[in-house]
């Protein structure tokens, strides 16, 4: 019986360690294996480079004009925060934690812009899987009391709703009104100024002012500047570069604990957000892809993971800033993937079906489904 036992207890530690060397995670040197070796269809996979390199988003190279365009019909629109002209096309396509595929300048540093917004939300679930939050369905009001949250309207307002872009928050942060950042296109500002709030967690509204309140809001609650917690807590462990920032605006230093501190932004709708290259953006897809684990260490909660691609009350196709293919939007793809998104075309996506992560810089928003369509059907031929 004893003889049995320990057969077994042999059995599945040999099972156990088997398993553990077939989940690749890169050192420095990232690994790179052919379409063959990976079991993919290199005609579909060849075609979905092509693809991408021909698709080239139309946005300007030079991303300051490409604001002031995008943006001039807000009052005071201002450019507050660093910008830099962008690169062209290019990615990654990672299979088992392997590249398989890249193309164009993979260590080139470019804007992320609203890509940047699920790098935010991963600081707000490291804070909840240490216990600084407790929950994200708490009210803000109990964790900023610096009037940030005053009013009957804000004082409601739940971390669930800031990460879901649902608060309908009301007020003006580093010298930007909600009510300015991307305004209906009928009325004027007394209408703007003077709409009717919706309750928080009912309607969802992309506003940048707002998430820049949950980054605000996450300053006050980790009581360092951000950045500083991501470096050491994901980027780091990872194996990012050193290559990486994030900027807020140059209004946005804040006093917390007596050192002056920046606020930064979760995007680059005023400049600023995060700056990284696709080999960057990689390494943090896979750290999702194997469900917050890198290596030995359980770096952020499978519980936060998953909630992140969950669909939201106010919009079934985005979590907690991931956007989601729960209604299809992306036709011949996966409805079980999630991705980054940033303006321009820049794309993080984790496909847990087929085991892929896939990094698009530069690419034409409307042929990403399509693109992304190659790409699986390179995996399930």
């Amino acid at each position: 019986m004893q003889y049995k036992f320990w057969l077994f207890i042999i059995f599945f530690i040999s099972v156990v360690s088997a398993h553990a060397q077939t989940t690749y995670y890169p050192d420095t040197a990232w690994q790179v294996k052919s379409a063959a070796d990976l079991k993919m269809n290199k005609p579909f996979l060849d075609s979905a480079i092509h693809f991408a390199m021909a698709h080239e988003n139309s946005v300007e190279r030079d991303l300051r004009i490409s604001n002031l365009k995008s943006y001039s019909r807000e009052p005071g629109y201002k450019i507050l925060g660093p910008m830099k002209e962008r690169g062209g096309p290019a990615g990654l396509i990672i299979k088992g934690g392997y590249i398989v595929a890249q193309w164009g300048d993979i260590n080139r540093v470019d804007m992320t812009f609203s890509g940047t917004k699920s790098f935010l939300s991963t600081t707000a679930g490291l804070a909840i899987d240490n216990g600084l939050i407790k929950n994200v369905s708490d009210k803000v009001v109990n964790y900023v009391w610096d009037g940030t949250y005053g009013g009957a309207h804000n004082s409601a307002i739940t971390w669930d709703n800031l990460l879901t872009q649902s608060s309908d928050w009301s007020g003006t942060l580093f010298d930007n009104a909600d009510w300015a950042d991307r305004p209906p296109k009928e009325g004027g500002i007394d209408d703007w100024k003077n709409r009717k709030l919706n309750e928080p967690g009912k309607v969802f509204e992309y506003n940048d002012v707002r998430v820049n309140l949950l980054a605000y809001s996450l300053l006050q609650v980790w009581r360092k500047p951000l950045p500083v917690v991501l470096k050491e807590k994901i980027m780091d462990p990872i194996g990012a570069s050193t290559t990486w920032r994030w900027y807020g605006y140059e209004n946005s230093f804040v006093n917390v604990d007596g050192l002056m501190m920046q606020s930064v932004s979760g995007g680059g709708h005023h400049g600023g957000g995060i700056f990284i290259s696709a080999i960057d953006q990689a390494r943090f897809g896979l750290l999702f892809l194997r469900n917050g684990k890198w290596k030995n260490q359980q770096l952020i909660s499978p519980k936060w993971v998953n909630a992140v691609h969950q669909s939201s009350l106010a919009n079934k196709d985005y979590g907690y800033m991931w956007w989601i293919n729960a209604t299809k939007k992306w036709k011949d793809v996966s409805a079980d993937l999630y991705y980054a998104a940033g303006f321009g075309g820049n794309y993080i996506v984790v496909d847990n079906e087929h085991d892929l992560v896939v990094v698009c810089r530069w690419m034409d928003d409307a042929q990403m489904g399509d693109f992304m369509s190659l790409v699986e059907q390179a995996v399930a031929w």
